[in-house]
């Protein structure tokens, strides 16, 4: 599988703000749905981290809006791993219209590894560690 992991997103009414695009806190959910189904994708879903008593939680996002997105559009957002420490993760996100191959916007999430139980920071297993390719992307 590619480092780089790509999720499709149809853009619905109700992201649409009073401005006439898409809310800011929609791409927010848009990097949390592909971090999801990209840690899914490789062997790591919601029961599993449950069964292991471990996940992820965000400790910060950025995001610099590039252009707007509309409602009924298309959008890619392609992630990837992009640096992981003994408790964290760095995710990079690029968003993308497919119509046009536009450039949204570009963020990344900074993640910090949990014990369930404890609510306390753990180490990242060396099993989740093997399931992900960090990818050195300072040339994107």
């Amino acid at each position: 599988m590619p480092a780089v992991f790509e999720y499709f997103h149809q853009v619905s009414a109700d992201e649409i703000d009073g401005l006439g695009h898409v809310n800011n806190v929609a791409y927010v959910r848009w990097m949390q749905d592909a971090a999801v189904a990209h840690s899914a994708a490789r062997g790591w879903d919601a029961q599993r981290y449950s069964s292991e008593d471990c996940g992820f939680v965000a400790r910060s996002h950025f995001i610099e809006y590039l252009q707007p997105a509309f409602a009924d559009e298309t959008i890619l957002i392609k992630t990837w791993i992009a640096d992981m420490e003994k408790i964290t993760s760095l995710r990079r996100y690029r968003m993308i219209r497919t119509s046009d191959e536009t450039l949204l916007a570009i963020a990344e999430t900074n993640w910090a590894f949990l014990n369930l139980t404890t609510r306390r920071p753990q180490r990242i297993p060396s099993e989740l560690r093997a399931a992900f390719e960090v990818l050195d992307d300072r040339e994107r």
